[in-house]
């Protein structure tokens, strides 16, 4: 048990050296195109876009599928200021989900597509084994959203994020009090799902599913 968290723990890492490696499992193939004309169009009429920035984050997926989440500004700012700043720049466009692990998490948000890249600015780690009190880090569960960093330094986050697959103990133990939590996925687990059962190898997706546009939403009145 204690050496699957760790494995687990590890492999979400940003590691510089041989990191196509550590960041790459192997799953069923599926199509990301798990949600129904039907289901994008009930999303999409919850939903409309704004200029402005928001607390409602939209990814919408190359194949018209759609993840959104709500960012925890009160639980994670430097984060979430971060994530903002990120959207707002279009930084996120034409970026890929590279990396799932079924039953624990699925990656994304790295330029190079492959574990290795980030943002130019890197942010402080806000979880309790950085000594910066987040609620939310310190109970990751289905559906939450969370900052990968590099193995050597808390403070080395930047752009890539995870979202959480499960809620247990193995999940817990690998991931509370040492990830940065910020945001939770309120529509689309379907969509997460579905690329969590696309075909990978050593944890890497064969073919990456690209978000074709991330942007800030809010509630269709």
């Amino acid at each position: 048990m204690k050496f699957n968290q760790l494995k687990y723990t590890a492999s979400l890492l940003l590691i510089s050296v041989l990191c196509l490696l550590p960041l790459s499992a192997c799953s069923k193939s599926k199509s990301v195109t798990a949600t129904t004309v039907a289901q994008t169009s009930a999303k999409q009429s919850k939903y409309v876009r704004c200029d402005e920035a928001s607390n409602l984050v939209m990814l919408k997926m190359a194949d018209g599928s759609e993840i959104v989440m709500e960012l925890a500004e009160d639980k994670a700012p430097i984060t979430t200021d971060n994530f903002k700043k990120l959207v707002k720049d279009k930084f996120y466009n034409n970026l890929t989900f590279h990396r799932a692990v079924p039953g624990f998490v699925i990656q994304g948000g790295d330029p190079n597509g492959n574990g290795t890249g980030g943002a130019k600015e890197t942010i402080t780690g806000e979880f309790a084994d950085n000594g910066v009190k987040n609620d939310l880090a310190d109970n990751h569960e289905r559906g939450v959203v969370s900052m990968a960093r590099n193995a050597t330094s808390m403070d080395s986050a930047s752009s890539q994020f995870f979202i959480v697959l499960a809620s247990n103990s193995n999940v817990a133990a690998s991931l509370n009090g040492k990830y940065a939590a910020f945001a939770k996925v309120i529509d689309g687990m379907d969509v997460v799902d579905a690329i969590a059962n696309l075909e990978t190898e050593n944890q890497m997706i064969k073919v990456q599913p690209k978000i074709q546009e991330a942007y800030f939403v809010k509630r269709n009145a």
